[in-house]
């Protein structure tokens, strides 16, 4: 049969790990509960995400967010100055950079993130909350580059360390 999706997408992200827990949490006091962060790569169908009309189901296969390779903690790491690089590797061919971005250049600073999330959801201690990637992914580009069977992703986060997966579609 078809394959449920062929326009698979990267998102090298930074992401934020609660420590404390709460609900309608002040952007002033946002930092507070943070635990640490941890890399992740949030990986994407776009023709679901177009069909559907609704990120979650794009976003939710199986294999779709590999995170880690562990969690750097707040005390270690300021996540709102650090850098998000991704590198692409074609089976067979060499890396190619195609995200890095600073998380002080975010559209949504962390803090931010943090007071939305907790409007009306009570976060909890190990949530994670995924902050949102820099320019590069594989529907920006003209024609796009979606990830092919053999493709490597490689993301690295100055002062946490880096991921890599082989994609299998």
């Amino acid at each position: 049969g078809k394959a449920v999706t062929e326009q698979i997408d990267y998102e090298c992200e930074l992401a934020v790990v609660i420590g404390r827990g709460g609900r309608d949490i002040a952007r002033s006091r946002a930092m507070e509960h943070v635990f640490g962060y941890t890399v992740v790569n949030d990986v994407s169908a776009r023709d679901v995400q177009v069909r559907h009309g609704q990120w979650h189901l794009g976003k939710s296969f199986d294999t779709f967010c590999p995170m880690g390779p562990w969690i750097a903690t707040a005390d270690e790491l300021d996540g709102r100055a650090t850098r998000v690089r991704g590198w692409v590797t074609p089976d067979g061919g060499s890396p190619e950079l195609r995200q890095d971005g600073r998380t002080q250049d975010m559209i949504f600073d962390i803090p931010t993130l943090i007071e939305t999330c907790s409007r009306g959801i009570t976060l909890v201690p190990g949530d994670v909350i995924a902050t949102g990637t820099p320019s590069g992914v594989g529907m920006g580009f003209k024609p796009p580059k979606w990830l092919k069977h053999g493709d490597v992703v490689r993301v690295e986060i100055d002062g946490i360390g880096v991921i890599e997966n082989r994609f299998e579609g």
